[in-house]
């Protein structure tokens, strides 16, 4: 590949080039000793804590909080994003994130948010055929001690290394800093600018070895079964070079092909690693959390247990050989793919120091295995679920569901969890459900008839989603929101054959199903703007009680886990509850009700020396402030809500922190409704 073949923008605005440390407020930035000040990687570490030791900000003086800076993305792309997800990545002094349409690199000032170099791609209908475009979730760092590397994957599924002081591209790293992540994959994909394949998470770099992951286009109705495979790759971080590959959906011959009968390995896809990778440098291992086969909600064309989806697998550093899995999912029909980032925790179970990993889920359930060998902590169970109706579907009789800890989110609906404010509602609520099934965890999708529509669910976009869960490495609890009303319903109908060839996908009983597509998709930086989304989750919900959620609070919460002894330690709703609940004429005559939270999938969280911290993912407006939403503080040790400050717009990426020149910001990404992207730094008065 040619780098002439792309308009290519290096906009280079920091001097000199040669500089070893970034130039900050005129003089070189002086090297902060200690990793606890930086935040090098999209997680803080390897290990996936989002934890770092701080504790200028806490308790005492969270309310002081100020905006330091501020920075807006609109001008990285054709239009400006209202769905901005970066972490950014502190090291030096400097931060290094995504940013707008175009999915840009731009290096900022730490102590003031001066724009230091930026670096885009134009990839052209490449980018806009993607099926993961925007500004993407993070970048990954790199340094041997003299030279440092920014690297990211492209909308157009290119893996760059730029160098960090410079922002340009590093001509040693495969083909003039570029390596085209649809070739040499083990697969053959025909059109490279057409062919199915991206990614947003950041790559995750252990020693000399980055690990890339893939992810595949959104929503409910596929084209076809026969979808790309995500087999993982690791390359040489210093010259691009493939290293190995993990088959995520084995080959012919090997270990786990006979879970797919009758061949079907060979005819679907998916089974990508679309969250984080996390690693453990002294164990040689890296964990896959792995996604569910094609399609999300039928999977008549794939029978069997389906390895490697919907799997925990620790795989070789050096080799991608594995070394143990877990599948936590036999069969997933669900759209519970796994979502969030292995958190890698040391702790003592039992009065004995265990090396664990932990795994939040959408379903509410946190699943903890010996590190080293697979091996649950605590009992999984094979349960016994019901079996579904739908012709041509394979159903696995049980699944793995943990002794300890117990369910933090809600993972199925039944008519307990119904609104219940009056007895009127309530009634309301069972005469709204007359054509819906409810269910406990793993109920199955349905026909959808005009008797029984489908099965109301908080599958999709319920527990943990993509932001995943934080640790606190000293205590090991660890810290994970979950919605607990994301609520949709699901009934499955034959669609047209230009549709799709899969035999079911989503739909109504009577209606024709269409093409859906999530977030961003089809939408690159080169395509035409689009009127932005009206409200960030803030209006009422679809499925409805007079415009109340159809299911009774809390809407959201965050969870303190103690993974010592596998128990919940506290649980608290987060978030101020919606507007159109709190203003209902039918909660101000019961006189109001406790705070709600609210139901979201965005909300990730920031562990530091003494707090939880996590924004708001709704515009709400009060007596005492304008429109917007909060960035809240809880004692990390009792749940206690300490502060709160204001934002602008919703939290829409994962909070992270760092400390330069002896001061601590806070930075969290912000969009939603008619705000479009930015990045935000707090930090206390410089008097204080």
């Amino acid at each position: 590949m040619s780098i002439t073949r792309f308009a290519l923008t290096a906009a280079l605005l920091l001097t000199p080039a040669s500089a070893a440390l970034a130039q900050v407020n005129g003089a070189p930035a002086a090297r902060v000793s200690g990793e606890n000040t930086n935040w090098p990687t999209y997680n803080a570490d390897l290990m996936g804590s989002r934890y770092r030791p701080l504790d200028q900000i806490n308790a005492g003086n969270f309310n002081d909080l100020e905006i330091a800076w501020r920075f807006k993305t609109d001008m990285f792309g054709s239009r400006p994003e209202y769905k901005l997800e970066g972490t950014p990545l502190a090291v030096d002094g400097v931060i290094y994130t995504t940013a707008g349409t175009r999915r840009a690199v731009v290096a900022l000032n730490g102590q003031t948010g001066e724009l230091l170099w930026t670096y885009s791609l134009h990839e052209g209908r490449r980018s806009a055929e993607s099926p993961r475009a925007l500004s993407g979730r993070g970048l990954a760092y790199w340094t041997d001690g003299t030279k440092r590397r920014i690297l990211y994957t492209t909308i157009g599924y290119r893996l760059i290394s730029l160098d960090a002081d410079t922002g340009q591209p590093d001509p040693e790293f495969g083909d003039k800093g570029f390596v085209d992540l649809k070739q040499d994959w083990d697969q053959e994909i025909l059109n490279p600018v057409t062919g199915e394949a991206g990614v947003h998470s950041a790559p995750a770099i252990s020693g000399n070895t980055i690990i890339i992951g893939a992810a595949f286009r959104e929503g409910f109705t596929p084209v076809t079964h026969k979808n790309t495979k995500g087999y993982v790759r690791a390359f040489d971080v210093r010259t691009g070079k493939r290293i190995w590959t993990f088959h995520n959906i084995p080959k012919k011959g090997e270990y786990g092909y006979d879970t797919w009968l009758n061949s079907s390995a060979e005819v679907n896809g998916n089974t990508a690693v679309w969250t984080q990778v996390s690693v453990d440098p002294e164990l040689g291992l890296a964990y896959l959390n792995i996604e569910s086969a094609t399609s999300d909600f039928y999977g008549g064309h794939r029978p069997g247990n389906n390895l490697f989806a919907n799997s925990l697998v620790a795989v070789d550093l050096a080799t991608g050989q594995r070394k143990w899995h877990y599948q936590l999912i036999h069969h997933e029909i669900w759209d519970l793919d796994a979502s969030s980032a292995p958190l890698l925790m040391n702790v003592s179970v039992d009065g004995k120091p265990r090396k664990v990993v932990g795994i939040p889920s959408k379903q509410g359930l946190f699943y903890v295995f010996d590190r080293a060998t697979g091996v649950p902590v605590w009992p999984i169970k094979e349960t016994k679920v019901a079996k579904g109706n739908v012709p041509g579907e394979w159903y696995s009789p049980t699944q793995p569901i943990p002794t300890k800890p117990a369910a933090y989110g809600r993972n199925g609906y039944l008519e307990n969890d119904l609104i219940d404010f009056t007895p009127e509602l309530k009634a309301k609520a069972l005469a709204a459900i007359s054509k819906y099934q409810l269910g406990p965890v793993y109920t199955p999708p349905i026909v959808s008839t005009p008797e029984k529509l489908g099965v109301i669910n908080n599958w999709a976009q319920g527990g943990t989603n993509w932001p995943g869960g934080s640790f606190d490495p000293e205590t090991g609890i660890a810290y994970v929101y979950a919605c607990g009303t994301c609520i949709s319903s699901t009934g499955l109908v034959k669609p047209p054959k230009e549709l799709s060839d899969i035999d079911y996908v989503v739909g109504i009983a009577g209606q024709t199903p269409t093409m859906i597509k999530g977030p961003g998709e089809g939408a690159g930086a080169d395509t035409p703007a689009a009127p932005p989304a009206p409200g960030a989750g803030s209006g009422p919900p679809r499925l409805a009680v007079d415009g109340l959620p159809l299911m009774k609070p809390p809407y959201g919460t965050i969870s303190a886990i103690d993974v010592n002894k596998g128990e919940i330690k506290w649980q608290i709703a987060h978030g101020e509850t919606p507007d159109f609940v709190r203003n209902h004429p039918a909660i101000k005559a019961i006189g109001g009700i406790p705070r709600t939270g609210q139901s979201t999938y965005q909300i990730g969280t920031l562990v530091t020396k003494s707090l939880v911290i996590a924004g708001e993912n709704q515009f709400t407006t009060t007596a005492d402030r304008p429109r917007g939403a909060m960035l809240r503080a809880y004692d990390k040790q009792s749940g206690k809500e300490v502060g709160a400050v204001y934002m602008p717009s919703p939290q829409s990426g994962s909070p992270m922190t760092y400390t330069v020149a002896g001061r601590q910001y806070i930075i969290v990404a912000t969009s939603g409704g008619n705000s479009s992207g930015e990045y935000i730094a707090y930090a206390l008065p410089a008097k204080k």
